[in-house]
């Protein structure tokens, strides 16, 4: 769906339109308004029975206006006439007290998109959402599913829920657009064994498309075999060993690094890759590519919070840094372009932020690399961090398998692995087996050596 077309959230832009020029009116110089319709339900069950039911829809609104090189953001659920009047005053009277900024600013009228395809990034199921009890059937047949495993002594939560979500964003010089987008997921954690003995796992689906998600009854097996394959969990041994982080933890590694090229980051100095522009951060021949044009993918979206069009970009290439995420502000402050990664609530400015990634996947599966490792640490589940963002220091709770001669030996828990951000994102190892519906397609990563804390 192009900007000539029908928007899906035409009847949004009468919010965004009041709030501008209630802006202007207010003595505004300049000002952005953004309006988000949302609804979402999510049902939770215990022992076949409802144990908590929840829904929530309606209209936030948000202003950000501009004075001068001074700016301040107002937000409201309401949208009477009376209240956008309101939040325009309070919010011009707040920027006349805040401090001034030198970077920041409307985008250019060259900057601001001008066309993309809604329709062409397919963010939203045009079937009806189930209803509740449609939604407590799936949370209950998950739940059984997950019972049923041998060993599982109980279940310890089950959900499913969805929500849509539409967004229209306007800006005083000139842009308008919007999109929507849907969502759904059923999830499960099983128990097994009793008292200290007591070990847990997970497993859950998340979808664009209701018609995607994963049958419950695989959810729940899946996640009621976890649990019993921790059955007996013990620490491990105390020293330096490889570490395979699996591929339902391995993107965590990937979001330390897009949180370290954060413009923001960046431009405070709080980054432990400040100095590294142009220099190797993965392995040669791996490259994590940005594409926010993936369709059915939740991190996906025609044009950022500052109506920017977004595109597809390397943000390493061949193992080399080729450049921060970027909104206009930070992007001024370091004398470079916006890459189109700003992203707006309703209640404060625009802040760069990443979508969907893709690592560079590899040629062997994690069994193989499993067999590769040798003996060491299979990290499955991580819990709290101590994590440097200037030096790079990492320190993480993790549970997972032992593994000596390439088998999984035992169940592990209580342990910490340490190590280097930068030494162990440069030195990682993929493997084949990322699931390339998530935003974030990341496979199991082996590591030839972290420090492990354990008995």
């Amino acid at each position: 769906m192009s900007k000539s077309t029908a928007s899906p959230t035409d009847d949004l832009a009468k919010f965004t339109d009041a709030l501008l020029k209630a802006a202007k009116i207010a003595g505004a110089d300049g000002a952005d308004a953004i309006a988000v319709d949302g609804s979402s339900a999510t049902i939770d069950v215990l022992k076949g029975k409802l144990e908590h039911a929840e829904r929530s829809e309606g209209v936030d609104i948000g202003l950000r206006v501009l004075i001068g090189q001074r700016q301040a953001c107002v937000s409201a659920s309401g949208t009477r006439d009376y209240t956008i009047t309101q939040m325009a005053e309070r919010a011009v009277a707040m920027a006349k007290e805040a401090p001034e900024d030198a970077h920041i600013g409307l985008a250019s009228l060259d900057q601001l998109a001008t066309d993309w395809n809604v329709d062409a990034l397919d963010m939203n199921d045009p079937a009806a959402p189930p209803s509740p009890e449609e939604l407590q059937e799936l949370a209950q047949r998950a739940e059984a599913a997950a019972q049923n495993v041998e060993g599982v002594s109980q279940v310890q939560a089950t959900s499913a829920g969805y929500g849509n979500r539409r967004v229209h964003l306007a800006t005083s010089n000139g842009f308008s657009g919007g999109y929507a987008r849907s969502g759904y997921s059923v999830s499960t954690v099983a128990i097994t064994g009793s008292g200290s003995d007591m070990e847990r796992d997970y497993y859950g689906d998340s979808r664009t498309y209701f018609s995607d998600l994963y049958s419950p009854e695989h959810i729940g097996k899946i996640a009621g075999q976890r649990a019993v394959e921790r059955i007996g969990a013990r620490q491990p041994k105390t020293g330096f060993f490889p570490v395979l982080f699996d591929e339902r933890v391995s993107a965590t590694l990937i979001g330390h690094l897009l949180g370290a090229i954060n413009g923001s980051a960046i431009v405070r100095g709080g980054s432990f890759l400040r100095d590294s522009l142009g220099e190797q951060v993965l392995p040669k021949g791996i490259s994590l590519i940005e594409d926010p044009h993936r369709a059915r993918t939740s991190g996906s979206r025609p044009f950022d919070g500052e109506g920017l069009l977004t595109q597809r970009r390397a943000i390493v290439e061949d193992g080399t840094l080729t450049g921060w995420t970027l909104d206009l502000a930070n992007a001024r402050a370091l004398g470079m372009e916006s890459t189109a990664n700003a992203s707006r609530g309703t209640s404060s400015p625009p802040s760069p932020s990443s979508g969907n990634v893709t690592l560079t996947q590899g040629n062997m599966t994690r069994d193989e690399l499993l067999a590769e490792m040798g003996t060491g640490l299979l990290v499955t589940s991580m819990i709290g961090s101590s994590i440097n963002a200037n030096t790079g220091d990492y320190s993480r709770g993790a549970s997972g398998f032992w593994v000596e001669n390439g088998e999984l030996q035992y169940a592990v828990n209580e342990c910490t692995i340490a190590g280097n951000l930068k030494d162990m994102l440069r030195t990682f190892t993929p493997a084949n087996d990322a699931r390339t519906h998530l935003s974030r397609v990341v496979p199991s990563l082996l590591l030839d050596g972290m420090t492990l804390a354990g008995g």
